[in-house]
């Protein structure tokens, strides 16, 4: 049987990879980040990975709030993109600045002044602690760029902007890589700061992205950077924020949450297994890059459709979001089998943790598959059409329910070998899958959610 496509379905196909491409590129340089910090932190010893991995878990809470407030306000600015309603999608920012500030202040206090204490809560190990405590004190200066570039660079991805959002961030992402090496590696008679210049590259590198973000800002004929909207009274507006991008914004937290605890357990089960999953998860992140963007380019695309009231042309390009979704799992996981041999060879690791390394690579040869259709449909379809309630409830149910629960009990009152516990964690996503498809087959997240004349 021959197997054609037509003129739209080619179309749609173009249009959806076009978006993704520039995403996928951005997605790279991110997990590059991840990978010259475990690279160069390599050079310093396994301490300083393991200590870094977990203080990242912190860094990475907050990326979740940034992240579910960026794609909340996603699911309303794709819209209004549909409808080209500039106006609206500025109000929507400004309500997003609102948040992100403030959340930004609210993680920067605690790193900045009780940084052993939050380190206390992933692991017991003092060296850890130390460690890790010095990495959340630099760090925490930039998370208030972080909250103004992440919304920014949120809502030029809405407007299809893609390629201005990529290249502000692979810039900072070569710079943070450059200051990687200067400040770990000793470059042009630096000291080597070790997990102190892994924080220092960062947080001037995001000082560089904010600058940036600016700049452009001041450039673009479509949105700007108008930080006085924080001030505006929203309105219907700020309502529909609430019940679009707070459920988001806790699906998000929550899963990012759920993630920290897993890092908790095998935080506590002791330094060879957090060394091991420090590379796992780089090479994860590697492995999801193509899957994450076809997540974000779908909510996009189905989401201007859906603000244009193109509801048949929506569910049609949902569809074929899925087959590429299911492609993306498939290439992430054979990935994963074909990066382990190399990774194995090159972790500068203890017998038992390489051990390990070689356990959590193989789980996640499939893991990969469940993160891809889940982000998909979760993060990507439901919330372009206006269905942010469905993931949060899902999610808390899932990891708050089953899977950390299930991690502590099989590791602190079972005691179960480490990889077992792995194991066991590593079932979180496929077993919410039964809901997961259901929800997407019934239709009931496919909704027009803009207004008129706002």
């Amino acid at each position: 049987m021959k197997f054609t496509l037509t003129t739209q379905e080619r179309r749609s196909y173009r249009e959806l990879l076009t978006l993704a491409f520039p995403i996928i590129i951005q997605n790279l340089f991110s997990a590059a980040i991840s990978s010259a910090d475990v690279v160069m932190l390599n050079t310093v010893g396994q301490s300083a990975i393991s200590a870094a991995s977990l203080a990242v878990q912190y860094s990475n809470m907050l990326f979740n709030v940034y992240y579910g407030l960026g794609t909340g306000a996603t699911i309303l600015c794709a819209q209004y993109w549909g409808r080209c309603d500039l106006g609206a999608i500025e109000k929507v920012q400004g309500i997003a600045f609102r948040f992100s500030i403030f959340f930004s202040l609210l993680f920067a206090l605690p790193a900045a002044l009780i940084p052993r204490l939050l380190m206390q809560v992933f692991t017991n190990d003092d060296e850890l602690i130390g460690l890790g405590a010095s990495y959340l004190r630099i760090i925490s200066v930039s998370y208030l760029c972080w909250s103004i570039s992440e919304i920014y660079l949120s809502v030029l991805r809405s407007i299809e902007r893609v390629t201005v959002s990529t290249a502000l961030n692979v810039s900072a992402l070569l710079l943070n890589i450059f200051l990687n090496a200067v400040f770990v590696l000793g470059w042009f008679g630096s000291p080597r700061l070790g997990i102190q210049g892994v924080a220092l590259a960062t947080t001037i590198s995001r000082l560089v992205q904010l600058a940036a973000c600016f700049w452009v800002s001041a450039r673009s004929k479509d949105i700007k950077i108008k930080l006085g909207a924080m001030f505006e009274k929203g309105g219907n507006l700020l309502k529909d924020f609430f019940r679009l991008a707070l459920p988001a914004l806790g699906n998000d937290v929550v899963w990012g949450a759920a993630f920290s605890m897993y890092s908790v357990i095998m935080g506590h089960m002791g330094t060879d297994v957090v060394a091991a999953n420090s590379l796992v998860v780089v090479v994860r992140n590697l492995a999801l890059v193509m899957a994450f963007a076809i997540a974000n380019a779908s909510g996009i695309y189905v989401g201007k459709l859906i603000g244009a009231n193109q509801l048949n042309e929506a569910e049609r390009a949902a569809s074929r979001s899925m087959v590429l979704t299911v492609a993306a799992g498939i290439l992430g996981g054979i990935l994963v089998a074909l990066l382990s041999p190399a990774v194995i060879r090159f972790a500068a690791l203890s017998d038992t943790a390489n051990g390990y390394l070689r356990v959590m690579l193989a789980i996640n040869t499939y893991y990969i598959m469940g993160a891809a259709v889940n982000t998909t449909l979760i993060a990507g379809l439901f919330r372009a059409g206006g269905d942010s309630r469905f993931g949060f409830i899902c999610d808390t149910i899932d990891m708050w329910c089953y899977a950390v629960p299930l991690g502590f009990l099989a590791a602190f009152v079972f005691k179960l070998p480490p990889m077992w516990v792995y194991f066991l964690l590593c079932t979180d996503e496929f077993v919410k899958w039964p809901w997961v498809l259901r929800h997407y087959k019934s239709k009931k997240w496919l909704k027009n959610i803009t207004r008129e004349n706002i």
